[in-house]
C-alpha cells in the first residue's frame, strides 16, 4: 500500500508522455500531407514517382 501512490502516478505520467507522443505524430502528419500537396500544386514532383 505505501507504493500505490508512486506506481498509479508513474503509470498516469506515462500513459500521458504516450498519449502526447501520438498527438504529435498525427499533428506532424497532417502538416506533412500539406506540404507535401503544396509542393505538388506547383509542379514539384516526387523523386519516388520517376522512373
Amino acid at each position: 500500500m505505501t507504493h500505490t501512490f508512486f506506481i498509479v502516478t508513474s503509470y498516469v505520467l506515462t500513459a500521458l508522455v504516450i498519449a502526447g507522443l501520438i498527438v504529435r505524430a498525427v499533428i506532424d502528419h497532417r502538416a506533412q500531407v500539406r506540404a507535401l500537396a503544396e509542393l505538388e500544386s506547383r509542379g514539384v514532383s516526387r523523386r519516388s514517382r520517376r522512373g
